[in-house]
């Protein structure tokens, strides 16, 4: 008989304090630099921002991400936040960066848009395929059919017309000679 308990504890929030062992802190800051460098690219995409970070690991090493780069953002830090107006490359870069940030914000909502389009498309197919009576071939609404839906509805019409006939005049005729076999 299997336990139905947990085996784990599962993922839980961590006490902030001081960790003791070297290792330890070692590890912990590794695994969580990424998910520093990913916060920050993520407000510097968000919020179109310049952002410098600086930090130095346990053992000392010394980490840095900048962005549009750690030295003109460290340049820009020490000279009082001036931008530096004989620096025209780097507002020609900040303008095709933002303009190409646009352009892929664009991209992605139009992309979002067809999902959303044929999210839709699918409920409504899965609803008609799940058995609904309401939306029967032969109980179309006749007066909202462009000509080409019409003429087909009329084929069906007549190809199931054409069935019944058939298997009526084969019931008749299998009721008037019980006796031959019919096809």
């Amino acid at each position: 008989m299997a336990s139905s308990g947990k085996k784990t504890k599962g993922r839980q929030k961590i006490e902030m304090k001081v960790i003791e062992k070297e290792d330890d802190k070692l590890i912990t800051f590794s695994k969580r630099r990424s998910g520093i460098y990913k916060k920050i690219s993520e407000i510097t995409t968000l919020c179109g921002t310049d952002i410098l970070f600086i930090c130095f690991s346990p053992a000392g090493k010394l980490y840095s991400f900048g962005h549009p780069s750690v030295e003109s953002v460290a340049n820009r830090f020490l000279n009082n936040n001036i931008l530096p107006s004989d620096d025209n490359t780097h507002l020609l870069v900040e303008a095709y960066r933002k303009e190409k940030i646009n352009e892929i914000i664009r991209y992605y909502n139009e992309v979002i848009g067809k999902l959303d389009a044929t999210k839709g498309k699918q409920k409504i197919l899965a609803q008609q395929a799940s058995g609904s009576e309401t939306n029967l071939w032969w109980e179309a609404p006749i007066e909202q059919l462009n000509l080409q839906e019409l003429e087909e509805l009329e084929s069906r019409y007549t190809k199931h017309l054409n069935e019944l006939y058939n298997t009526r005049s084969k019931k008749i005729a299998a009721s008037i000679n019980p006796n031959e076999d019919s096809l």
